[in-house]
């Protein structure tokens, strides 16, 4: 149950990072607006993703989040403490920009080490009744009916899946677009060859 508790908080929190990071480079926001931005849409859908599986089960929209505030809080802060610690330490990652292989493995190893922080937290409150414990009691409710049967539940492993493939699509062109800001080697030696031969002519005749 750790791990899943800790799963669904890493997808909500990877969701809202990358979301808000590709927001602030798209308004030419600083670093320090974005980051502010990137952690108020983690903490907002981390909190959504837990928040649709009580209100399918027939909670009201305020019980349901305050349920989820008690259950997911502790747990989404240290992710957001951690991973943004981890991103802030990679040099270049935080100025890498979106195409840029760094800003993308700088934040899978801010992620998994995220992961690997909260779940020892997310074990604590287990333990203890609380965090996702709060909330794993109406997930066995009996099945929706009228509009609550239109309300979504996505999986954490299905968005996780969806999460790695973006990750790995973003390292890809970046790493494309890297790969093709280099200078071809035949064309640079060309250059140096036209240029000693100019050099040659100019003083030789």
């Amino acid at each position: 149950m750790a791990l899943s508790a800790t799963l669904h908080c890493l997808t909500g929190c990877a969701i809202g990072e990358i979301a808000g990071l590709v927001i602030g480079t798209a308004l030419g926001l600083g670093n320090g607006w974005t980051l502010v931005l990137a952690v108020a849409l983690a903490f907002a859908f981390g909190y959504a993703l837990s928040t649709l599986p009580l209100l399918r089960a027939g909670l009201g929209l305020g019980a349901a989040l305050t349920v989820v505030l008690a259950a997911d809080t502790l747990s989404i802060a240290t992710m957001e403490v951690v991973d943004n610690a981890v991103m802030a330490l990679v040099p270049g990652a935080m100025d890498a920009g979106l195409v840029n292989s760094v800003f993308w493995l700088a934040m899978m190893l801010a992620l998994g080490v995220a992961f690997l922080a909260a779940y020892p937290v997310n074990v604590f409150l287990l333990a203890r009744g609380k965090g996702h414990a709060l909330t794993h009691g109406f997930h066995g409710a009996e099945a929706p009916s009228g509009a609550r049967r239109l309300i979504p539940v996505l999986p954490s492993g299905a968005l996780a899946a969806v999460i790695v493939a973006f990750m790995l699509g973003g390292l890809l062109v970046s790493a494309a677009a890297e790969l093709g800001d280099e200078p071809d080697p035949s064309t640079e030696d060309s250059r140096q060859s036209c240029e000693i031969d100019a050099v040659f002519h100019e003083r030789f005749g």
